[in-house]
């Protein structure tokens, strides 16, 4: 009697892949990203904070080019709720709704996952930044007339992509944690302490700056500093190439660390716990 065929497996195309995880991640593992949610994001968070570090500086004594520096930099830091908490937390998702186990043993192209679950972020992290700068030329009177309009387009797209690109590596750690709630947060205030957000990163010693220097968000602040202050093509290619350079770089290690934290998944079984 001969053998029976192989039952085939099916393997959905990169992109339906993509644009599937891009539809309902939004109402499964982004299902905390109500439209409440999401529009406070973009419209009170960035205010609030951007208000909180002004009035910390005008209260120290600063000058008025020392609150316009900390409330452009907190409009760009604000891009972390969005872009590393939002990502990072589909892991959290995924365990407690018991989801975790079919999606370690699905077919499913392990690439167009983590991108389709990182679309909606970088959409909210795009209008969290440009509203945020909205409210610090309206509000707070930053100038941006010497913008280049293109440029700072450029670099905030650009901050946006590098920011989920970061969010997806510390989610790729958080698959091996408990709750990534912990890890979300002590990265929000790396990036407030060493990125340059409330004070030039050459205040802080040697080690220090090396911690800030390897942060996306340090180079996405400069690349939108160097926008709004007319800088040259030359200067804002090199700040760019720097993005695309660490664009690339968390993709791949988020790709590294979800393969190897799904082998141990695998041989262990610890990892779908919640």
């Amino acid at each position: 009697m001969a053998p029976l065929d192989p039952v085939p497996t099916l393997r959905p195309s990169f992109w339906r892949n993509l644009w599937a995880n891009a539809v309902f991640s939004p109402r499964t593992s982004l299902g905390f990203m109500r439209l409440d949610f999401v529009l406070g994001t973009i419209f009170i968070i960035p205010f609030t904070q951007m208000l909180f570090f002004a009035f910390t500086v005008q209260l120290g004594g600063g000058s008025a080019a020392a609150i316009q520096f900390v409330v452009v930099g907190n409009a760009v830091a604000t891009v972390t709720y969005s872009s590393v908490f939002s990502v990072c937390q589909t892991t959290d998702s995924e365990k407690n709704q018991g989801t975790m186990e079919h999606l370690l043993v699905s077919p499913a192209n392990r690439l167009a996952l983590y991108l389709g679950r990182g679309l909606i972020p970088i959409g909210v992290s795009l209008a969290t930044v440009t509203v945020a700068l909205t409210y610090a030329a309206v509000v707070f009177h930053v100038p941006i007339a010497a913008a280049d309009d293109p440029a700072l387009a450029v670099s905030i797209v650009l901050t946006a992509f590098a920011m989920v690109g970061f969010g997806l590596v510390l989610g790729g750690v958080a698959l091996y944690l408990r709750t990534s709630i912990i890890l979300g947060n002590i990265f929000l205030f790396i990036g407030l302490l060493f990125s340059g957000a409330n004070f030039p990163l050459t205040d802080l010693p040697a080690p220090l700056q090396a911690v800030g220097y390897g942060l996306p968000l340090t180079w996405g602040l400069a690349a939108i500093r160097a926008a709004l202050s007319g800088a040259s093509l030359g200067s804002l290619l090199r700040l760019w190439g720097i993005l695309g350079f660490a664009i690339a770089i968390s993709l791949l290690l988020a790709m590294a660390l979800w393969d190897y934290f799904e082998r141990r998944a695998l041989s262990t079984g610890s990892i779908a716990r919640f």
